[in-house]
């Protein structure tokens, strides 16, 4: 008998060069390992064949179905001009729908053979249409023949896998080869400690791997898929379990504030009281910042739940304990808001050593990319001499000029716009590592952040503090009803009249460069081939057009940061009426009197990038109101999801919307979207319970047995997880 090819065996060895390759290539297998890992996307069964009326269009299918009948035809054409060119159609069925098949040339006398009326097979191709009937051109195909003792009932009742597939590979192809390498699930190593494994009734490893890929009946899909998953959710926590245990043996300074500190004149001098969330979770922090190891904590907050506000108070807490605070923030026009805003906040206990300034008072700087050489050297000694407290800046904080006295607590702001490697260098500038917070605007289902924030302790403020106001949201199809369009300017020029100001927001800015990049889009913007409307041409448009008479500004990332800011603090000031912007305003930008905005090709930006946009509007005290203008046809996804950002103001219910249309991407990796996920049976939305089930797990085993000496077979599992590239992503968390 052959031997069992071992799991680290590569595939070339054992299925051969040609199969190998293209595996390795377009599916990412490389041993046989990785090939028992790729599981079946769903199953057939023979007896209740696919629906053959739902098949979607210009998608590669695998069907299971019956021939119908099969008609050969010859013709003339170019090629055979005497009427000897040959093709066969063959309509196929399942009892939902008919299907046509078509062969042509030489290719029809293989299927011509095989394909008789009453056989039945796996079909797979691409949809296409002809004559405005669905058909497969020249279909790959695999007959089912039930051996001589099996009876029709189990032939029929027969489960087939369907395997995530390509065009280069069909499913039963994969289906082979898997058989080829099945035997090996034996040796697999079980990375579940027996006791957890018993306890929750979760059968071995290798028996899932052999039910996944070989199930007798709806039962054995079901055990092997619960276990499975198990596996994903617990090898995964295990790894967060250690990243947050190592944090925990390392040293830092604990920093309380003082009763008579910077901190309680703050306080005193707050013109509104806190609300309850602000104070619960003003807490927490405190509470970590007390303790003698660093703190990880995120703090989610919908868009003006007031998270600045908690964020100062932690750092005047760290000024208070003698140490220093630094804000990084994602843009220049955000590390100036937030600068404006703190010191605005902060009155005279921001000019500390100047004249005037409170006695308990700090310095607040800030340090960006285009300050002047001689405000810049100000800055950096400020820093290095613990004159100034709290800095707020951009990626400059990180340059290795730049020295701190003391740094005891780091502020992110909107961490998913931050490498982990600028955070991490960051870090490296306290003498011990300083305390972190991590700060997100996008509203985090719990599991999320259970999986992708796993090493982050988690503080929730879902409470809007009194005096904002409601945001209504609308919908304005402009290609179905153009004088909604017409009617949203109307909208504007009211708002302004009443004394009030608008966004209008573009998804590019309108010169060459970027409307190269704009060309490689989604199928639905292939669909459509205007370009997506520019910031530069829209304004002009505008003001000459709808809005003629209004002060019309516009704001881009391209501009001179020093433009930029201009732009911003005439707008804050009331002199500019309609900001045309790009997402540039995305995040941070605070005017109370803007009341309106209006996103122009709305259906370009994702579901939570389209909820934080339109909370820049509604933060004063007059009501809010959003208009998502699109081309996109009624039926299309792109208005149902525009439709789900107008039907609510929940961020935590969009943000599940947008996951399960993204799906998870890689939950370790940097990208968070759109790469091969690492889970491959775990769905974030919703396994939550076996999540949280397997967070409290891999809590337990990792206390007793950090380094899991006790369970050489988990630690395997988990370095196959962690390859090196995903280590350094938990190592700098």
């Amino acid at each position: 008998m052959d031997p069992v090819p071992a799991l680290d065996e590569p595939l070339k060895k054992v299925l051969g060069p040609a199969t190998a390759k293209v595996m390795a290539e377009h599916l990412g297998l490389h041993t046989v390992g990785d090939l028992l890992h790729h599981y079946p996307r769903r199953y057939e069964e023979r007896g209740q064949l696919t629906h053959l009326a739902d098949l979607p269009m210009d998608e590669h299918v695998t069907v299971v179905a019956q021939v119908a009948d099969a008609r050969l035809h010859t013709f003339a054409s170019s090629r055979a001009p005497r009427g000897k060119g040959q093709r066969l159609e063959v309509t196929i069925t399942d009892g939902s729908g008919r299907l046509q098949l078509v062969f042509f040339g030489a290719g029809v006398h293989k299927p011509h053979k095989e394909l008789l009326p009453g056989t039945r097979a796996m079909f797979a191709g691409k949809v296409s249409v002809f004559n405005r009937r669905l058909q497969l051109a020249h279909p790959a195909y695999e007959l089912l023949r039930g051996d001589a003792e099996e009876t029709v009932e189990t032939w029929a009742g027969a489960l087939i896998p369907i395997y995530p597939a390509t065009a280069k590979l069909e499913s039963w192809k994969i289906g082979k080869a898997l058989q080829t390498v099945l035997p090996s699930a034996q040796e697999a190593a079980d990375p579940l400690p027996e006791s957890l494994r018993e306890g929750r009734g979760l059968v071995t490893l290798p028996e899932a791997l052999l039910k996944i890929h070989r199930p007798h009946t709806k039962a054995d899909i079901e055990e092997a898929r619960a276990r499975l998953k198990w596996d994903e959710a617990f090898v995964l926590q295990v790894a967060l379990a250690r990243r947050r245990h190592a944090d925990a043996q390392l040293p830092a300074v604990p920093r309380r504030p003082r009763p008579d500190g910077v901190l309680a004149a703050f306080d005193d001098r707050l013109p509104f009281t806190l609300t309850e969330g602000q104070r619960k979770v003003s807490e927490e922090i405190f509470a970590d910042l007390a303790t003698d190891h660093p703190m990880h904590r995120l703090l989610q907050g919908e868009v003006g739940s007031g998270k600045t506000l908690v964020a100062l108070r932690a750092m005047l807490a760290v000024v208070d304990a003698g140490g220093q605070a630094a804000m990084l923030a994602p843009t220049e026009v955000l590390a100036q808001q937030h600068h404006r805003s703190i010191t605005e906040m902060m009155g005279e206990l921001a000019d500390g050593g100047m004249l005037g300034g409170a006695e308990n008072a700090t310095k607040v700087v800030s340090l960006t990319g285009s300050m002047g050489a001689a405000a810049r050297r100000r800055a950096l000694l400020d820093l290095a001499t613990g004159e100034a407290g709290v800095v707020i800046g951009t990626h400059a904080l990180i340059e290795d000029k730049v020295q701190f006295h003391d740094l005891g607590l780091v502020v992110v702001d909107e961490q998913h716009r931050f490498g982990v490697e600028q955070r991490d260098a960051l870090r490296g500038k306290g003498k011990q590592p300083p305390h972190l917070l991590v700060m997100t605007a996008t509203p985090i289902p719990r599991t999320v952040a259970m999986t992708v924030f796993g090493d982050l302790e988690t503080s929730v403020l879902d409470q809007l503090p009194s005096g904002r106001s409601p945001i209504a949201s609308h919908v304005v199809p402009a290609a179905d009803k153009p004088h909604f369009l017409a009617r949203a300017w109307e909208r504007v020029r009211e708002e302004v009249d009443k004394g009030h100001q608008a966004y209008v927001v573009c998804p590019r800015i309108g010169d060459e460069e970027d409307g190269a990049k704009a060309k490689k889009k989604s199928p639905e913007d292939e669909a459509e081939k205007r370009p997506p409307l520019a910031v530069l041409d829209t304004a002009e448009q505008l003001a000459r057009g709808p809005l003629a008479g209004l002060r019309v500004e516009v704001l881009h990332g391209r501009m001179q940061p020093d433009d930029k800011d201009a732009v911003m603090r005439r707008f804050a000031a009331g002199e500019v009426d309609v900001l045309v912007a790009t997402t540039v305003i995305e995040v941070g930008v605070n005017v109370p009197n803007a009341t309106v905005m209006v996103i122009m090709d709305a259906d370009r930006f994702g579901v939570s990038q389209l909820h934080q946009l339109r909370g820049r509007v509604g933060r004063g005290s007059a009501p809010g109101l959003c208009l998502l203008v699109s081309e996109m046809p009624e039926a299309s996804p792109a208005r149902q999801r525009l439709n789900a950002v107008a039907s609510t103001l929940d961020g935590f219910e969009l943000s599940r919307i947008d996951l399960e249309q993204r799906r998870e991407g890689d939950v370790l990796g940097q990208a968070q979207s759109g790469t091969r996920s690492s889970l491959r049976m775990l769905a974030v939305i919703d396994d939550e319970e076996v999540i949280a089930e397997a967070r409290e797990e891999a809590a337990r085993i990792v206390a007793a047995d950090p380094d899991l000496e006790r369970l050489p077979a988990l630690r395997t599992a988990l370095d196959a997880l962690l390859d090196e590239e995903r280590e350094q992503y938990l190592e700098k968390g």
